[in-house]
């Protein structure tokens, strides 16, 4: 609730999907080669004997495959691989919320955009203090005319303020759908920064297929680990536990 009230308050409007995805707006949308190992089933739930038929090589998809296999009119020379449309298919339970944000944008490809969601997600990872296979996660995206780093930058130190943070750093980062990207942290009210997700500017081979020709500014963050830090929690795992005792001795929120 805090998280909606805070990109409400910033005038994002709220987006919402479904939970099962076609590979092509989890992956290939966001020009994630179709041999990239996020793709193996040590990664990602895919769901057994269902396809997305409806996907076939023409229109925004021949666009897709096209930056994949030679950069198309990106300025790219793409992945230079035979893009399938079967791999596309394949449904699976989706990886990263940036799914759902990308079909909103190729929906709404004419600028000012801004919208947030907050959904949940799945992946193949080894339960520990900070991992589970299935989370939240937070994000975010700006469509205009000139945006630029420095924006995005204001945007997500401005989100974390609201949140209760004392303040924000970037470091340099890599995620295959933007270019810069960075890795915002967060300064929590003890003094301590905590990495809290990442950020970046989509690269032309993702927003030109999908016919957007302004700049995108995009973040995530997971909704748990930003509670973790919060509440001064050190496993994620307690989040989920029924602790009579912690429940009875924590503080309202209403």
């Amino acid at each position: 609730s805090e998280v909606r009230e805070a990109y409400l308050s910033m005038g994002f409007a709220e987006i919402t999907g479904e939970s099962v995805q076609p590979a092509l707006w989890n992956f290939d949308a966001l020009f994630t080669p179709q041999d990239h190992p996020a793709r193996e089933l040590q990664d990602t739930f895919y769901v057994k004997g269902l396809r997305d038929e409806r996907i076939s090589r023409s229109g925004v998809v021949a666009s897709i495959a096209a930056a994949h296999e030679s950069g198309w009119q990106t300025g790219s020379k793409g992945w230079r691989y035979a893009w399938m449309r079967e791999e596309a298919e394949r449904s699976l339970l989706r990886s990263h919320t940036t799914a759902i944000t990308i079909q909103w944008l190729s929906e709404h490809p004419d600028p000012p955009q801004k919208a947030f969601i907050i959904g949940r997600n799945f992946r193949r990872d080894a339960i520990d203090w900070k991992h589970l296979p299935e989370f939240h996660q937070v994000e975010g995206v700006v469509m205009e005319d000139g945006a630029n780093l420095a924006q995005l930058i204001g945007i997500i130190e401005e989100f974390y303020r609201r949140l209760g943070f004392l303040g924000s750093k970037f470091r340099p980062g890599y995620f295959p759908y933007t270019e810069p990207s960075m890795e915002p942290e967060g300064q929590l009210p003890d003094g301590r920064w905590m990495e809290l997700g990442g950020s970046g500017i989509f690269r032309p081979e993702v927003t030109k297929p999908l016919g957007i020709e302004a700049p995108v500014l995009a973040w995530g963050l997971g909704l748990e680990r930003l509670i973790m830090a919060l509440e001064g929690l050190s496993d994620i795992r307690e989040l989920y536990l029924s602790d009579l005792d912690w429940l009875r001795n924590h503080k309202a929120i209403v």
